[in-house]
Formats: C-alpha cells, structure tokens, sequence
C-alpha cells in the first residue's frame, strides 16, 4: 500500500498527489514512470513521475481527471492508500551536456519536463521552456518551471499568460536566435508533430515522449506498441521518449482513439453508480 500525504487542484480537473513510495522515489530518474492501481479491481494507468524527494521517501504524480481511474483517484484524500504501484518503468531520460536544450510541453503533458529540466541543469545546460495551454489558468507548474530555468516562455491561446499563440511559435523564434542543440517536447500528439516538423530541416535533435495505451508496463501485452524508424517498439520498455523525427505520429493517434467509447462508457457507468451511492447514504 501507498499512502497519500498530500493532494492538491493545481488547475482545473488537474491535481498534484504526493505518495510515500521511498524505493521507487530512491530509484527514478528524469523522464521515468509509473503503473498504478487504486484497488484490487481497479485498472492500471500509466503516470510520469514529476517529481521525488528521494530523502522524504515521495514521489509526486500530476494527473487529469478525464476517465474513470483519474476520476477516482481524484475523489481520493490525504490519508487514504492507493494498492499497487509499480516503478519507476521506462528508460530515463539521456542527460548530458548538450548546451542549449529547448523543453516545449502543452497542457498537462508539462509535468513529465520537470524533472527532464533539474536534471538537465545540473549537467550545466542552457535551458529554456515553451509552456503552452489555452488560456493561464491551465497552465501547470509555471512558478517551478520559471525559477529554475534560464529562460521561460508561457504562451495562451488567449493571451492571459506570456504570448498569444502556439508553442511553436515560440520555439521558431528560439531556434531563430539559435544555437539549439537539443528539444524536448511533451503533450498533445499534434504539438509534438508540429514541434517534430518544425526541427527537422534545422537538423535539431528532438525527443518526444509517448503516451499510447499502456496496461502493464513490462512489454507482455503489446498494448504500448508504436513505429519508429519503420520499426515496431513498446513505449512502456522502449520507451516512453524516442526521437521525434522517426515518429509515426499519425498511427499513434489512430491507436489513442481505438477505446474512446468504451472509456467514456466506464465513466459514465463510474459516476453512475457513485451518485446513487450517495443518494442511498442519504
């Protein structure tokens, strides 16, 4: 069992959760995640690990609540355990000197470059970050983000935080004023491939990381496969980060739609019986 010790809505349907989990928290790097399970029935997600106290033994997740599992896990509080979680999965991200790295993240996706970011500084990188969302209260984390990198760049779709337009945007300005030797992107698929179309005949290496449905996070049940380069890969041992240029981003979001119905269905069926729950304890 996990024990949560701490909650907290850092945007709207977006929350930030504090775990004791003090192996895991003692093992993670940058750009790793976890597999969790609320309970004995319950579904396994797959969640980016967006922070660690390594010597308080917590992991920090950031998660919205769009199906039935992020749903469920928000109505949990500070107190309460969550039954399984495993990890820290994947392969972390490849940290070196590079010299001036480009982190671009959109919406919720922004989480997962926290981490990418410290560890990046700590290598003695130049950074900046692209945080974009469509209007300022979505944005996450912008505070942290700012008071560690060399540079911050918000941007809104409507223009009430930073600049108005595209990430992209930002980031061809950037690469304008040059150099840049590495770009990091995470977030909706049509950002990443934007940002992944935007690099490539400047020649700049670009990560992104994926996020396919995923069910058990070692690799058995193919769930996670993706083509890169022409060749299939798991994004759950992979992965889930991959240069961005060998991406097929147009069968990663073809495969992201296939459970949309039934996803909604298990809402649905979720904050059902939930509501007559509480209406026959009343």
């Amino acid at each position: 069992m996990f024990p949560i010790l701490n909650k907290t809505k850092i945007a709207p349907l977006v929350d930030e959760m504090t775990i004791k989990a003090p192996n895991i928290a003692a093992h993670a790097k940058a750009g790793n995640f976890v597999v969790l399970r609320i309970h004995e029935k319950g579904e396994r997600i797959p969640l980016t690990i967006a922070d660690t106290d390594k010597q308080a033994g917590t992991i920090t997740l950031l998660f919205q609540k769009i199906g039935k599992t992020t749903v469920e896990l928000g109505r949990m509080e500070p107190g309460e355990s969550i039954r399984d979680i495993a990890g820290p999965l994947g392969h972390p991200t490849p940290i070196t000197q590079y010299g001036h790295c480009v982190l671009v993240g959109g919406g919720i996706g922004s989480a997962t470059l926290y981490p990418v970011l410290k560890a990046l500084k700590d290598a003695e990188n130049k950074t900046t970050i692209i945080l974009g969302a469509r209007t300022k209260e979505l944005l996450v984390w912008e505070d942290k983000f700012g008071a560690l990198a060399d540079e911050m760049l918000p941007t809104t779709d409507d223009g009430s935080s930073g600049r108005k337009g595209l990430v992209t945007e930002a980031l061809k300005e950037v690469i304008e004023k040059g150099p840049v030797d590495l770009v990091i992107a995470v977030g909706p698929i049509r950002m990443m491939k934007a940002v992944s179309d935007l690099t490539r005949p400047h020649a700049i290496k670009t990560i992104v990381s994926l996020n396919p449905v995923m069910v058990e996070g070692t690799g058995m049940c193919g769930a996670c496969r993706v083509t890169i380069g022409g060749k299939t890969r798991f994004a759950c041992v992979d992965g889930p980060e991959f240069d961005a240029h060998e991406v097929d981003f147009q069968e990663l979001e073809r495969r992201l739609s296939f459970y949309k119905n039934e996803e909604q269905q298990a809402l649905h069926l979720f904050l059902r019986r939930r509501k007559r729950k509480v209406t026959s304890n009343t």
